[in-house]
């Protein structure tokens, strides 16, 4: 039997979530799939434009979700045990983030909205301003650094 996503589960502690509503706690945004530059003396990290070779720069989706581990194995695995090695350089908006941290979702989060084009409508996505990885070599990815990244 699939498991069910249960009334208000987004404010569960992240360890008490089902597969199935951890999956739906993602908001859609796509900044996950930005790569990063990490300065490992700092523990700084910087988005970039450059996205993901799978992410969709239009649905802001993996373009190949289910089997990504086959095109890009070094693609994060989130988790709630992983969330806590992997929330630092999560966006600051992320929902998996922000209940990590004990925060409440955006407005914006379809989960409140009930609609999943308002993290669009909000200015919250990458839809529409990323580059492919495969169109920018990496040595030239701080050109694409993002300044503010909400």
């Amino acid at each position: 039997m699939a498991d069910k996503k249960r009334k208000k589960f987004w404010e569960l502690p992240l360890g008490d979530l089902n597969p199935t509503e951890w999956e739906a706690l993602c908001d859609g945004c796509g900044k996950c799939c930005l790569n990063k530059l990490e300065f490992v003396d700092t523990n700084e990290v910087e988005f970039t434009r450059v996205a993901c070779r799978l992410l969709d720069g239009q649905t802001c989706r993996c373009s190949q979700y289910e089997i990504r581990h086959h095109f890009v194995p070094e693609c994060v695995r989130l988790t709630p045990e992983s969330i806590s090695e992997i929330a630092y350089w999560m966006p600051r908006t992320c929902a998996y983030r922000l209940r990590f941290e004990g925060k409440p979702l955006e407005s914006w989060h379809y989960l409140l909205s009930g609609s999943k084009e308002t993290v669009h409508e909000a200015g919250q996505s990458v839809r529409g301003w990323t580059v492919p990885e495969y169109e920018v070599p990496e040595e030239d990815w701080e050109d694409y650094v993002i300044e503010d990244l909400s």
